[in-house]
Parts: C-alpha cells; structure tokens; sequence
C-alpha cells in the first residue's frame, strides 16, 4: 500500500488563504440587506440565528484558528482552551448588532489573513497534541479552519432558507426543494 504524499506546506497555506479571503464577500452577498427580524431568526429552537453565526465565526476568527495557527507557528506546547458553545450564551450573541458583528468578522478576517502573509510555509508543520484529537498540526488547521467556514456558510444557508420560507407562508416555497428544518408550524 503506498501513503499519500504528505501535503506541501506552501500550496496549503495558498489555497487556504484564498478560501478564507471569500468569507467577507460571501457574507456580504448572504447578509446585505436583511432586516432584523431575519438576522435574529432562528431555525429551529436550539438552532442559531443568522447574528449568532457571524458572532461565533467572529469569535473562533480570534479565539480558536487564528489563536492555534499562530501557537503552532510559535512552537507553543499546548493550545489555549476554547468554548463556542458557552461563549454564545455568555457573550449573548443573538442580542448583538448584526452589522457591527459582521463588520467586526470582515476586520479580523484581514487581520487573519495579513498574518498568513507572513508565515513561513514550514513552521505549519509543527504539531500541538489536541487533547480529543491527538497531534495537530498548522496545515491541520488551515485544512479545518476552511472547513469550519463552509460548514457555517451552509449552516447559514438553510437557516435563511427555512426563514425565508416561514416569512412567505402560506406560499409553497417547499416547491423549490426539501427546505432544512422543519416549519415553525409543523
């Protein structure tokens, strides 16, 4: 059985920094224009409204990728422990500014991203033991943080789609497709 190659460091890191650099445009493209109601919509009663998501990218920006890569470019020994759950609750993310909230992820996106310009492609091969994960290294985490993005932008997607659809009721926007969540009135 043959291994596959490891990654190259530099060709990570370039990629990557051309996915996270989409977030702030896609964001704007979703976002723009959607009244308060919407940004405070919640899908489903334990799901989060689109402002919570924007606070909770905003936050693991700063707290949890950007905080890991620059631990692992540093030669940290451990990461800093992180809580995206309790912080929403904490830091009462759905009652935040919506616009302020995305303004803020727009201005630590750039941050981010000046930060990656400068980093040598080799330091992301150091590895920090993940106490559930085991080792990590900084190519892990570029790898995951893209991830994360697309798994929010998703979530964010079926979270407008099913407001969209409750707003729009009685119209049968369930014509387009299976729309996520459930209906408030199911």
């Amino acid at each position: 059985m043959t291994l596959p190659a490891p990654p190259d460091p530099a060709g990570v890191l370039a990629g990557a920094r051309r996915e996270l650099a989409r977030l702030p445009a896609i964001l704007g493209a979703m976002l723009t224009d959607l009244d308060d109601a919407l940004w405070r919509a919640r899908p489903a009663p334990k799901e989060w409204s689109p402002v919570e998501i924007v606070c909770h990218l905003c936050d693991e920006e700063v707290e949890d990728f950007d905080a890991r890569v620059h631990a692992v470019v540093e030669g940290a020994e451990r990461f800093a422990p992180i809580d995206p759950e309790g912080w929403a609750v904490e830091r009462r993310y759905h009652e935040a500014e919506p616009r302020a909230a995305l303004a803020a992820l727009v201005e630590r996106r750039a941050a981010s991203l000046a930060y990656l310009a400068g980093v040598e492609p080799g330091r992301l091969v150091r590895v920090i033991e993940h106490r559930r994960l085991g080792r990590m290294s900084g190519l892990d985490l570029l790898a995951a943080w893209v991830t994360h993005d697309r798994l929010h932008l998703a979530q964010l997607a079926a979270t407008l789609a099913r407001a969209g659809a409750d707003r729009w009721a009685p119209l049968r926007a369930e014509y387009a497709g299976p729309i996520p969540y459930p209906a408030a009135d199911a």
